[in-house]
């Protein structure tokens, strides 16, 4: 599909675009290398746990492992947290050298980042992913946030505010343009992961809080296709069932839904909607030059409601920063780091406003809004 084609058929704007309603987009899914491999790998989930067990060494040669037997990687983080306000002090011990050694991997990491030219000026980083959903994880990022202070960087690092699992979904929002939100309450949004695929229907809250601040995950659906191993087409086929069901489940509850579908997915995101590369942990081969994930959703779902879907995707690390727009008007320039399988990273600055709207969609945002509405009376 041609970008112009796309274009007319999103009615929108580009998937993967570098210039959002909101935000420019600066850079995402850079890929920092040092001497032992890729810089992401240094604080990512796994290396937190590869931190744990090095701590746990020195107890297993005593017998005093206070974990016993079982290996690192499948402590839960519920566990870890219990164990660092539990009665056992070694316990105790272990889970919080494990957190400070590795609050100094995402210091050491974060500056790493700020050296690069798309990440100079930063003032503040904002950390989601899996392993922000802990206590263990809030401490790492306080720690890493207090040792960048020490040394006068001048960043603040703070934990995302939404729920990780929902804010890969609200930040889809920040894709669409604004005239979307003139005439309908609520869009469908997806999350991709390595692991999981997880479908929502998300409030924009728009006649509360025009800057989105207000936004909620109505009802989301959650698939673990890593367990099922689905073909590529499996995939799309199932993705298509769960989204058709959040429509149904969405009109009678009587939102009015937009025509709009966000998806946020991992990897480098072409303009015509294909993926260039990092999509190698999802069922099948996602990279492929014949497969276009937004075109295979717009063949089963043409319409929503009696308006023509329009489909955007970006990387996923971005759209989960985006979910943050709202509340990072007080900077120019801030960033999004994602801890999980690995470390992922996007760095924006805020666009100008006039009147609190995007100066270039405002005339835009108003002729579509009244085809919208010119529409909604024939």
């Amino acid at each position: 599909m041609a970008t112009d084609e796309l274009v007319a058929t999103t009615g929108i704007a580009q998937h993967g675009a570098v210039r959002l309603p909101s935000v420019d987009v600066d850079s995402f899914n850079i890929e920092i290398k040092d001497e032992d491999g890729f810089l992401g790998d240094r604080a990512s989930k796994g290396a937190f746990r590869e931190i744990l067990d090095h701590w746990r060494k020195p107890l297993r040669k005593t017998g005093e492992d206070p974990f016993g037997d079982e290996p690192s990687e499948k402590i839960s983080k519920k566990v870890l947290d219990d164990m660092l306000v539990g009665d056992d002090t070694e316990a105790s011990a272990v889970v919080h050298s494990a957190i400070e050694e590795f609050a100094q991997e995402l210091a050491y990491v974060t500056r790493r980042f700020l050296k690069t030219k798309a990440w100079a000026k930063t003032e503040r980083i904002v950390v989601g992913g899996g392993f922000r959903d802990s206590r263990l994880g809030e401490l790492a990022i306080a720690r890493a946030d207090i040792i960048l202070k020490s040394e006068k960087s001048g960043i603040d690092m703070v934990p995302i505010r939404a729920h990780p699992d929902e804010a890969g979904l609200i930040g889809t929002l920040h894709l669409a343009p604004s005239w979307i939100f003139e005439a309908h309450d609520s869009i469908l949004a997806v999350d991709i992961g390595g692991t999981n695929i997880r479908c929502g229907v998300v409030e924009t809250r728009w006649k509360k809080a025009k800057d989105l601040s207000k936004a909620a995950v109505w009802k989301s659906e959650l698939w673990r296709h890593a367990d099922d191993k689905p073909t590529r087409e499996g995939a799309v086929k199932r993705l298509t069932k769960m989204l058709k069901a959040l429509i149904t489940q969405a009109e009678n509850e009587g939102f009015k839904l937009a025509p709009f579908i966000g998806i946020a997915c991992p990897g480098v995101i072409n303009a015509d909607g294909s993926i260039e590369k990092g999509a190698q942990n999802l069922p099948g081969n996602w990279e492929s030059s014949k497969f276009n994930l937004p075109a295979s959703l717009i063949e089963g779902i043409p319409v929503i409601g009696e308006h023509d879907t329009a489909i955007l995707m970006h990387n996923d690390g971005v759209v989960q920063g985006l979910s943050e727009v709202p509340f990072m008007q007080d900077v120019e320039r801030w960033g999004v780091l994602t801890i999980g399988t690995g470390l992922g990273n996007a760095r924006f600055t805020n666009r100008r406003k006039e009147n609190g709207k995007d100066r270039d969609s405002t005339e835009n945002g108003k002729k579509k809004a009244k085809e919208t509405k010119d529409n909604d009376k024939q």
